[in-house]
């Protein structure tokens, strides 16, 4: 599996989201569970977060490709499924 890079924020609920999705996911399966998440807090690390595209997080990146990437009002169910696929494509990859 691909190491994942997850941008997120303090304080942020759709990052709250991602977290506890990952957990459940991580439960759920556990080919999830061993997957290597690089979790940059953006504003502590805002040179790494300026080299990717993105707008809003969180933002989930496999290399240079973003895979997933937070909306306004989300809602959680579409948060993990995101997530999953994210975690699916990472699979993929050696």
């Amino acid at each position: 599996m691909s190491k994942l890079t997850l941008f997120y924020l303090e304080g942020c609920p759709y990052c709250r989201n991602a977290r506890q999705a990952l957990r459940e996911l991580a439960a759920e399966q556990t080919a999830y569970a061993e997957a290597e998440i690089e979790w940059v807090e953006e504003s502590r690390q805002p040179a790494l977060a300026g080299q990717f595209d993105y707008y809003y997080v969180p933002a989930v990146f496999l290399g240079r490709d973003k895979l997933y990437e937070a909306v306004p009002g989300e809602s959680y169910a579409a948060c993990k499924a995101q997530l999953a696929a994210a975690l699916d494509k990472a699979l993929q990859r050696p």
